[in-house]
């Protein structure tokens, strides 16, 4: 099999090898001390883009031999000294830089850099093992090794060092357990003679020790290849992962990091880094080492699968990113939709309403070539728009009265925020007046934000989960377990909020809330106070007698914090997609990928080269033929789910139904607080509800998950709308049925008049002769129009967005 694929490797390079390329990873090697080594990868891409491993059948040589050693594509050290690899595919040639420093010394057993990442390795430290809150079988260690100094404790002190023998290290309990020679329930974790036996070995033989503080830990990892599409079930491609430390050197990781894949039936990896593809579908392959977890996209295509992309029109930058990746996943898009179907679909999204009879009249019978473009625009500039998305971040920002927040505390601060979207504030500037926010919540009614929620942690955890789209709740007690969160990252980021001062006003009604000067956070570990630093960035210049909310607001809602635009961007794209480019859109984590990570990062630039003008990105959304999709499937995107190949069909969220169902029937409704009439997306007070409202899954806001918006169907709903006190009382209150027989009207023209004002579309001739035939066998035309009515108000299609 392998020089059968050496002879087919070699046929279509020699066939088409300017079309071709290889790559060898990782780009350079860098060999430090005797037991350093470099393992490396050879992939070929193809000109359809697939990509191979083909390291087994390269040619590799060095222009000077004697300065290292090679063995089953892993690089040695052997003396010191600069010379190249050379790696030879067919007619290609790749060079590899190599560098060997002190290759004749031992670097000394580290317990932080060659111990602990065993514990990992090997499970030790996971939830169901030793690192549970009370450990396992009498031994606790650190959940993912967040706490070293303790572990070390714990195996060489606790229980007066029975766990360790230092005169034997060989029959140490540590070891013992570790290679099943007594009763062990996690079973055999090491093999005798293997590199992490050696690792435990050595570290006892050299008693044991502990790292000094200065010991250099790892900066950051990356894994190798970056990607890959993989041709049919049973091909492989080995990773390789390799970490750079604090001093400047680097180290192949491989053999110690923990491999996942979030697909499994597409991709599965095994504990050395070699992944075999399954079924058709995408993947994303994570390596876990120290406090990094770093993944990379797999694609996994039938085998010799033809594909021929038909040339999908793109209007923008987002149709672009979009068709990009479908290529890569050999998925044909569906056509555009028709103008009825994007004209009903524009005008729930954008503004949450059906187009009046009128309104669809006059976008049908327009012959001008970008209506579509200009409808977007006039539907932009409408106020209902604002009241959207005021509705949007008055969800995640928690606006509701309570004991601690009046009901006038809670109307200003909701008043400043439709003040802000009604005049398209740019969403930065709002944003930093928000976080830094000081004085009397009626005076400042910003400043509730800060009455909303009074607990320092939960802040930090909503302003992470709001405006960077992190859940950073985990590492509250322990070190992420699928992301790069430390404690330190926590805690340090905790310290922007710890010196908030709050004080009765004048009235009592009122808070004052203002920057107090003072005021740490601990580290629940080390007990030592915290400095202030960016999530994901590094540490302010100075905090000293600044506020640090200012501080962090101008850093979070600026280009300096690559999270801030993507994450809008994201919650921008999730409204008009039902989901978003990652989904959930407040679990931005390493373990949960975006499904397209170019489109994302080009709207968040997009986003930012705006000046944070969302009105702008919305109309990029809309005027895209990514938008402007047919729901019906092709044969190749009727099993996707991710990738945006087709339009989505979507329940409508609880306000904008209840507006609907108000907006068809001619009818109104009457809120808590609000004028007759308003629309159910005008409610400020997320405390406010109907039975409507909490039926269909309005959010409660007390929390700023976006799992508050509930829009699974239920049996109570559908109930609802069949017998209970809104769609049927509605229908005869609104007399719209009556109104057009007084009218003379005749039944089909009543029958399209309903069609087009809950649908936005004609009846089909079947439907028109089904339903006229039923209305004139009833001698009662007005209950029979208005239980046709009544059907079409219960229809799917008229409560999905389609």
């Amino acid at each position: 099999m392998r020089s059968l694929l050496s002879l087919c490797v070699l046929g279509v390079l020699c066939g088409e090898s300017r079309a071709q390329t290889v790559a060898v990873y990782p780009p350079d090697i860098s060999l430090e001390t005797a037991r350093d080594r470099q393992s490396f990868v050879v992939q070929l891409t193809q000109p359809d883009g697939i990509t191979r491993d083909v390291t087994a059948q390269a040619q590799v040589a060095f222009a000077n031999p004697a300065l290292v050693r090679l063995d089953k594509a892993v690089v040695y050290p052997v003396a010191d000294g600069v010379t190249e690899m050379t790696v030879t595919l067919g007619a290609q040639v790749v060079k590899v830089p190599v560098k060997v420093l002190r290759a004749k010394e031992d670097q000394p057993i580290s317990f932080k850099q060659d111990v602990m990442p065993v514990f990992m390795r090997a499970g030790c430290n996971v939830g169901g093992c030793h690192g549970a809150a009370r450990g396992k079988d009498g031994f606790r260690l650190s959940l993912f090794g967040f706490d070293p100094e303790g572990d070390h404790y714990r195996l060489t002190r606790e229980l007066n060092g029975r766990r360790v023998n230092l005169a034997i290290p060989a029959d140490s309990l540590l070891i013992d357990k570790a290679t099943g020679k007594v009763p062990h329930t996690g079973g055999k974790k090491v093999s005798e003679g293997d590199e992490y036996y050696q690792a435990m070995i050595r570290w006892l033989e050299a008693d044991a020790p502990l790292d000094a503080p200065t010991v250099t830990l790892p900066v950051s990892m990356e894994v190798f290849p970056p990607s890959a599409v993989l041709d049919g079930k049973g091909e492989k491609q080995r990773i390789v992962v390799r970490a750079k430390y604090s001093d400047g050197t680097d180290r192949d990781v491989t053999s110690l990091a923990l491999f996942l894949t979030n697909n499994e039936n597409s991709a599965k990896i095994d504990g050395n880094g070699d992944v075999a593809a399954g079924e058709r579908g995408e993947s994303f392959v994570m390596a876990r080492f120290h406090t990094f977890t770093i993944g990379v996209p797999f694609i996994t295509l039938p085998k010799a699968l033809q594909f021929v992309w038909p040339n999908s029109p793109e209007a923008n930058y987002v149709d672009t990113g979009v068709n990009n990746k479908l290529k890569k996943l050999r998925i044909e898009p569906s056509g555009v939709c028709s103008d009825e179907v994007f004209v009903r679909r524009v005008y729930l999204d954008v503004i949450g309403q059906l187009p009046t009879p009128e309104e669809y009249a006059r976008f049908m019978v327009s012959t001008l070539p970008d209506k579509r473009t200009l409808l977007v625009d006039e539907l932009l500039d409408r106020k209902e728009f604002a009241e959207l998305w005021v509705l949007k971040w008055a969800e995640l920002l928690q606006i509701r009265s309570s004991n601690q927040v009046s009901y006038k505390s809670m109307l200003l601060y909701y008043n400043w925020l439709q003040d802000k979207i009604a005049r398209n504030v740019p969403t930065d500037e709002w944003v930093k007046e928000l976080l830094g926010a000081n004085g009397g919540t009626f005076k400042n009614p910003v400043t509730n934000y800060y009455q909303l929620e009074t607990d320092v942690l939960k802040v930090t955890e909503n302003v992470a989960q709001v405006f960077m789209g992190m859940r950073v709740q985990c590492a509250q007690c322990h070190n992420h377990p699928f992301d790069r969160w430390t404690q330190d990252d926590y805690y340090g980021f905790a310290a922007f909020f710890t010196q908030i001062g709050r004080k009765a006003g004048d009235d009592p009604r009122e808070l004052i809330v203002f920057n107090s000067g003072g005021g740490e956070v601990n580290h629940p570990v080390r007990g030592r106070p915290m400095p202030a630093k960016f999530l994901g960035g590094t540490a302010p210049a100075d905090v000293a007698g600044k506020d640090r909310r200012v501080v962090l607001a101008n850093w979070l809602a600026s280009p300096e914090n690559p999270y801030f635009a993507k994450n809008l961007s994201n919650i921008v794209w999730a409204h008009f997609f039902g989901q978003g480019i990652i989904n959930e859109v407040d679990d931005v984590r390493i373990s949960n990928p975006a499904s397209n990570q170019e489109l994302l990062d080009e709207l968040g630039k997009r986003f930012t080269g705006y000046k944070y003008d969302f009105k702008k990105l919305v109309r990029d959304i809309c005027t895209s033929q990514t938008y402007q999709r047919s729901t019906q499937p092709t044969k190749t995107n009727e099993s996707d789910t991710r990738n945006f190949a087709r339009g989505p069909i979507r329940r409508i969220r609880a306000e904008t139904m209840l507006d609907l169902i108000t907006q068809v029937t001619d009818t109104k409704n009457k809120f808590q607080g609000l004028p007759n009439g308003a629309r159910a997306v005008q409610i400020a007070d997320g405390g406010v509800t109907t039975y409507f409202l909490t039926t269909f899954g309005r959010p409660t806001r007390e929390t700023v998950c976006s799992c508050e918006v509930r829009l699974e169907p239920t049996l109570s709903q559908s109930l609802h709308l069949l017998n209970g006190g809104t769609v049927e009382p509605k229908i005869a209150q609104g007399g719209l049925v009556a109104k057009m027989l007084q009218e003379k009207k005749t039944p089909p023209q009543i029958i399209e008049h309903l069609y087009v004002r809950c649908l936005s579309r004609a009846p089909t001739a079947a439907e028109m002769k089904t339903l006229t035939d039923m209305v004139t066998a009833n001698p009662n035309k007005q209950q029979a129009l208005e239980d046709v009515f009544w059907a079409i108000m219960n229809s799917r299609e008229f409560m999905f967005n389609h």
